[in-house]
């Protein structure tokens, strides 16, 4: 019966079409998305170079992260003064109480979709 470690090694690419490796076992040159946005990179439209693979004890499925060529990849473009604006009525939007239009001050949650204070208020009125 193979390992599970034995499953996720293929650094040929034979099984799985790209290379693959172990969970915290890929060679250096390799990053994921994250890493690189750590390190001020950006994929940059190359295609995914790797795959990392555990094997779930619980389901028996495998979990996947994709890796890219740090050589290959770009510096991440600076927000301009648009994207800002755009990003805080984003976030505006997400704070504001569709019920009393007031700004919260944090996000609301998506399973009601109002404030605390409405929430309160509507579950008073049910009772």
């Amino acid at each position: 019966m193979p390992t599970a470690y034995s499953r996720c090694f293929d650094p040929t690419g034979a099984r799985y079409g790209i290379p693959t490796y172990p969970w915290r076992m890929a060679p250096d040159g390799y990053a994921t998305r994250r890493q690189l946005r750590a390190r001020g990179l950006r994929p940059g439209g190359q295609p995914v170079a790797a795959q990392l693979m555990v094997i779930s004890r619980r389901h028996n499925t495998p979990r996947v992260a994709y890796l890219y060529r740090e050589d290959l990849a770009l510096p991440v473009r600076p927000m301009t003064s648009r994207k800002w604006g755009a990003l805080a009525l984003a976030m505006l939007a997400r704070r504001t109480c569709p019920r009393c239009r007031l700004d919260t001050g944090y996000c609301l949650s998506t399973r009601h979709g109002i404030c605390g204070v409405c929430l309160a208020a509507e579950e008073q009125r049910a009772a």
